[in-house]
Formats: C-alpha cells, structure tokens, sequence
C-alpha cells in the first residue's frame, strides 16, 4: 500500500468513528424528543472496537452482534440514512422498520444482525461459522457480546462446540465494565474475563479497546491465522461506555469521577492526537470531517422523517419463510476426508 493509500486508511478509522459517535448523539437527542421508542443502547465509547476489527477483516467475513449494535452497522457499512430510519420505525430502514434500535440487519454487507436476547446470538455466531467451514469458505465469523453475556448457558454451549470442532469465529468480549448497572468485577468469579477461553482450549488475548489501531492489527492477525488454520478465538476488549445502559438508565452506580477518568481514554481524541502528531491530519482536517459528519447525521433524521411508515400487511410477512423459486439448497455433505471434520 503506498503512502497515499495508508494516509486515507488512517483517516478513515477516524471518520469512521466520528460518524458513529455523531449518529449516536443524533440519535439520543431524537430520543429524548419522543420520536423514537422502544429501547436504545448508544456505543459512545466503544467506537474503536467496531471500527478497528471491521479494518482488519475481508468483506466477505460475517460480523453477529447483541443489541448494542449502530457501531457495527455503521462500521461495516450501512448508510446512516437507513440506519437511522430503523430506528424511527420506518420502511426504508435496515429491517424495514420491523427490528428497531436492536435488530440491525444488512445483508449486502454480510453483517448478520443485532440480537436483542442476551446471549443468544452467540450460538448462531458458532452457527456462521460452522457453514463457512463446512462450504469450504474462505470467512471467518466476528461474534460480539458485552461482558454480562459471558454467563449465559448458550454462551458455553457455543463456545464449547467451537473448540471440538474449531470453528473459524473470534468471540470478541467488549468487557465496557458493566452488565446493565452491575460491574463485572461482582458478576464473575474469574479476576480476568480472558481466561474464559482456557475452559474450552481456545487461543485467548486481551485487546486494547480503546486504541483503533492495535484493535486493527490484532483481529488483522487472528484472522490471518484462522485462515492458515481454522480454530476458534477469545478475546476481551477492555473498553469503555460513557453513557448508561440504555436511555433510561442514568448511571448512577458510578461516580463522576470515575466517568471523567475514562473520558481521557476517548478513542477519538485519542487518536485524533495521533494523527495530528505524526502529520496526516489537521485540525482544520477535522473541523472540515466533522462538520461534514454532523450534515450527514441530521441529513438521516429529516430522511427517517420523511419516510414512510410499513404497511399494514407487512407485520406478519417475515415470520415464515415463502416460497422462492430461486432458493438453492446448501451443497450437500463433502466425501469423507481430513477436510471434512465433521463427517459422522
């Protein structure tokens, strides 16, 4: 990659953060307005997570996520019009406007949706994974989850059945600290939430969550080596939320001090510094992106505005499956061979 290149690469994990951090500031404000309903978990904090391990996988990879999941949307690509629109329950949204804040789904994009049940997307991670096996693919499965789904009962089914059959899938822990309003340090009798993978003969690590490029290079290299030779990972990324669990949550389990502390860890600043120092940005660079950012956000608002509600006769439409002409089965069981681990 030439100088050029890796100069947009870098400002581009900024951007890419930026957007998310705006989107979900945008997004509280038309909360607090009543405009939207139901639930909303905003990712303001975690921005590097998202955007450092989209960085380091191929297109073609799945991504699995729980609820709190704009940041991966955006990160891997969904526009923050139809994002947006999700969320205010309109048609032109990612679910049509039938998920809402936590069932983001974008096909194209192979980022196969948030998970409002806790923990119970991980075995359908552990599920992407096997197909992408079992096809022969070339894919490696990123399943998340916060730090409070580590002691759900399919979270060890899952990870179990991954370490037998060594599923391609990194496992990545966003460890935020707390589970709803409960520190992890209260909720699990392990000191470190990494050594959740030894139980299941999985390569563990601990990953910076809070720096986008060490974020980038450690999922670039783990997925490197799954592709040479599939097996499951575990890995915790000890990162940070700055807002409540959902709206309606005022986070006040910790202190201001605490709050303020963390803050100095922000991703974005953090690497905004980076960037300025080593002279690929300016600060004028950022006024220009983020003034930019902010059109593009409250662009999404008068979009999911404007948009139009989904028809009546679209709310059962989706829960059994019609007919497709065009289906293809999955390609039936390969011949017995060391390729084919699963050969009963």
């Amino acid at each position: 990659m030439d100088s050029e290149a890796t100069k947009q690469a870098e400002i581009k994990l900024l951007y890419d953060m930026l957007a998310i951090r705006r989107f979900e500031e945008k997004a509280q404000q038309q909360y607090q307005m009543q405009k939207i309903g139901g639930f909303l978990h905003l990712y303001i904090g975690q921005e590097a997570v998202a955007v450092g391990s989209v960085a380091g996988t191929k297109h073609d990879d799945y991504l699995i996520t729980a609820y709190r999941d704009h940041g991966h949307a955006l990160a891997r690509g969904m526009g923050m019009n139809e994002a947006m629109a999700e969320i205010f329950g309109k048609a032109t949204g990612c679910s049509k406007g039938l998920g809402g804040s936590m069932h983001y789904f974008d096909r194209k994009n192979n980022m196969m949706g948030g998970h409002a049940i806790v923990g119970g997307h991980i075995p359908l991670g552990a599920g992407l994974a096997f197909a992408s096996r079992y096809r022969g693919e070339d894919r490696v499965t990123l399943c998340y989850m916060g730090d409070g789904a580590i002691n759900i009962g399919s979270f060890h089914e899952a990870l179990n059945m991954a370490g037998l059959w060594k599923l391609p899938v990194i496992f990545i822990c966003e460890n935020n600290q707390f589970a709803m309003g409960t520190a992890a340090t209260r909720s699990n009798p392990l000191k470190e939430i990494v050594d959740r993978g030894a139980g299941y003969n999985m390569q563990s690590l601990i990953m910076d969550g809070m720096d986008v490029r060490k974020v980038r290079d450690t999922i670039a290299d783990v997925c490197g080596k799954i592709r040479k030779d599939p097996q499951p990972y575990w890995i915790e990324a000890r990162t940070y939320r700055y807002r409540g669990h959902s709206m309606s949550d005022p986070g006040t389990y910790r202190t201001k001090e605490e709050l303020e502390k963390h803050k100095k860890d922000d991703p974005i600043t953090q690497f905004k510094a980076v960037l300025i120092k080593e002279g690929l940005l300016s600060e004028e660079d950022f006024k220009r992106m983020d003034t930019e950012i902010k059109a593009l956000a409250a662009a999404s608002v008068k979009f999911a505005e404007e948009s139009d509600e989904p028809a009546e006769e679209e709310v059962f439409r989706y829960t059994t499956v019609e007919t497709d002409t065009s289906y293809k089965p999955i390609p039936t069981r390969p011949e017995t061979s060391k390729e084919n681990p699963f050969h009963c």
